[in-house]
Order: structure tokens, then C-alpha cells, then sequence
């Protein structure tokens, strides 16, 4: 399927993009859960980088759960299936009780449980928090700065604390077979590669090439528009393969999908194009006082290990391999040496 190419329109298209956004990460859900926030304003110093920063603790039996009873909600993909199961055994070797909601739904479901006070906190992407629940626009491309910005946003419009932030980044990106002719590109070389190769390929979702967050901001950077003989529209889950089979010479895809270590792809190096999606902890200020240092030591904890390619493993060992998530975040945490 050929390419149906809009105008060039992000300025506009920023506003629209809140009802597509949650898409990033694999959620396929597109409403919105909050209204656009306006003047946001909040005590800075409570989303400083002390929130954000270092507290990582060696072994996760040192945090004190006691007398606790953490309802964990999560999103219906396999990433927030293992970033939830690593939250629910972190808690309960701190010895606390929870409550397992993982794969409660989509975004909105998860949102609207956690403002009402059916979940006591969710994994959530800091470019949706700050384009979907605060509809703001221009994101900053600094992680812990827009995370900062949406935990700012969030406590004073909605008591929702955002707990530490994820070296991972689970965002749009390009990659390519990993014995193919065009690995250890970053986009520019990409864009170059597509245009002195018309018989190189781009495949693409039907989504990306129309959405504010998608193919134009690729375009903008590299200055140069894909032609569209040269693009192919398929489904998600059929580029992966097709692009590992180099009849895509090169695919979208989400950066931390399982799919990518399962099948050897070489990731296209982005040197900070596409909109941020790392993740943190979304609690309520009401729930997040009843343990305080414990809460940000376990959220730190967790997330310090977890760069791209270790969340994608992680990711490729469900989605791909069948285990059970619970299983592969006890034996992570103890390959780290966090539980026994």
C-alpha cells in the first residue's frame, strides 16, 4: 500500500495529537482522559531533581512497604505487563501488600482509575503525560527536564506525583536488518542512504506518516522528504519482519519493542528527533506520603538498569519467548542482585 501523503501541518497538528499520542509504546488508545491544562503552576521544588534524581538502594528489602497496600494498575502491552510486575515484586520485598491490576487497560483506563482512586499508581510516558493529560505543546527533548515539567503540571492540577524517570525511551524510530546493507546509520545517514538508493524502502504504519510526532519531524531534521514511491504502508506488526527480511530496507518502529533483539534488527540512530516517551511512576500525592523515601527509592531502583536495549529484552522474552512476566521481573531483580 502506497503512501497518502497531508501537508505539512505540526504547528496545528500538535493540538490533534492528543488524541493520538498514547499510541507510543504500543497503546492503541486514543481518547483523551484530562482537559488541557492552562497556567501551569506548582511548587518547583517539589519536582526537583531530588524526585528525579539517584536513590538507588542495593537491595530492595531495605525499603519499608510495612502495613502498605499498593493497587498496581498498568497498560494492556507487554512493556507495561514487566514494568508492572517489577513494581509489585520490588513492593512486596520491601514488605508490603499489593493489589496486581496489571493490564487494566489503555491509557484512559489507567488515568481515570488513578484520579479516582481505584489504582494507587501506574508506569506512564512523560511525552503523553505532558501532550495528552496536561495538553501542552513543545515538549522539551531534555528527559528529566520534560519530566520535571509534567510533574510540576501534574501535583498542582491533579495531586499526581511523577516518580524518577528511565534512561529507556520508548519511542518512534527506524530500523533495519542486522546482516542488511544499511546498519550503523543514524537518520541523516539514513536519509542520504534513501536518496542514493531508489530502490531502498521505507516501511511505515498507517499512522506515521500524518501524525505531528511521525514523519515530519524526521523530515524537518534530516531536510529531506522520502519519496513516496520509496514508502510502504503495513501493518505494525508485519514490519518488524519485513524489514528483518529486507524486503523493508528500512522499518518504523517502537524504540524498546521485543521485536527488535528477537529478530536482530539494527536500530537507526536518533540523535533527539523524535518526541521523548520515558517513563515514571504516576502516584497520588496522598498515597506517595504514606511512604515517601520508599516510594522514590523503589521507583529510582527499578529504572536505573533499564536502558533500551535491557528493556527490550526484557520485552522480547515475553513477547517473543512466552514467559510470564511476573517470572521475568523476579529473575531480572535478581540477576541485579535487588531480591534473593
Amino acid at each position: 500500500m502506497k503512501i497518502m501523503r497531508e501537508p505539512k501541518r505540526f504547528a496545528a497538528g500538535v493540538a490533534a495529537l492528543a488524541l493520538v499520542i498514547a499510541a507510543c509504546g504500543g497503546d492503541d488508545d486514543n481518547d483523551v482522559a484530562d482537559p488541557p491544562a492552562n497556567d501551569i503552576d506548582a511548587p518547583a521544588d517539589e519536582c526537583t531533581t531530588d524526585t528525579l534524581g539517584p536513590n538507588v538502594v542495593d537491595s530492595l528489602t531495605e525499603l519499608d512497604f510495612s502495613g502498605l497496600t499498593v493497587n498496581v494498575g498498568s497498560k494492556d502491552f507487554v512493556e507495561q505487563f514487566v514494568l508492572g510486575q517489577l513494581l509489585i515484586v520490588a513492593i512486596e520485598a520491601g514488605g508490603g501488600d499489593t493489589i496486581d491490576n496489571v493490564n487494566l487497560g489503555g491509557t484512559v483506563v489507567n488515568r481515570d482509575a488513578l484520579l479516582s482512586n481505584e489504582i494507587d499508581a501506574y508506569w506512564e510516558y512523560n511525552g503523553t503525560g505532558w501532550m495528552v493529560h496536561l495538553g501542552q505543546e513543545d515538549p522539551s527533548f531534555d528527559r528529566e527536564e520534560l519530566t520535571r515539567d509534567v510533574c510540576v503540571g501534574d501535583l498542582a492540577e491533579n495531586d499526581i506525583r511523577w516518580l524518577s524517570v528511565s534512561p529507556f525511551n520508548n519511542t518512534y524510530g527506524f530500523a533495519t536488518a542486522g546482516d542488511g546493507p544499511a546498519t550503523g546509520l543514524d537518520l541523516q545517514g539514513m536519509a542520504d542512504y534513501v536518496a542514493e538508493n531508489p530502490d531502498a524502502t521505507v516501511c511505515m504504519e498507517t499512522e506515521y506518516p500524518n501524525r505531528p510526532d511521525g514523519l515530519v519531524l524526521f523530515e524537518d531534521a534530516t531536510n529531506f522528504q522520502i519519496p513516496d514511491a520509496q514508502i510502504e504502508i503495513l501493518e505494525t506488526g508485519v514490519i518488524y519482519e519485513e524489514t528483518a527480511s529486507g524486503n523493508c530496507t528500512f522499518g518504523e518502529i517502537f524504540t524498546t519493542d521485543g521485536r527488535i533483539p528477537a529478530l536482530g534488527l539494527d536500530v537507526v540512530e536518533d540523535p533527539g528527533v523524535h518526541i521523548l516517551y520515558n517513563v515514571s511512576l504516576t502516584i497520588p500525592d496522598s498515597v506517595y506520603q504514606q511512604a515517601p523515601e520508599a516510594f522514590q527509592a523503589v521507583t529510582e531502583t527499578i529504572l536505573a538498569p533499564l536502558d533500551n536495549d535491557t528493556m527490550a529484552e526484557l520485552n522480547r522474552r515475553v513477547s517473543a519467548d512466552g514467559e510470564d512476566p511476573r517470572d521475568v521481573a523476579e529473575s531480572f531483580l535478581r540477576d541485579e542482585g535487588l531480591i534473593d
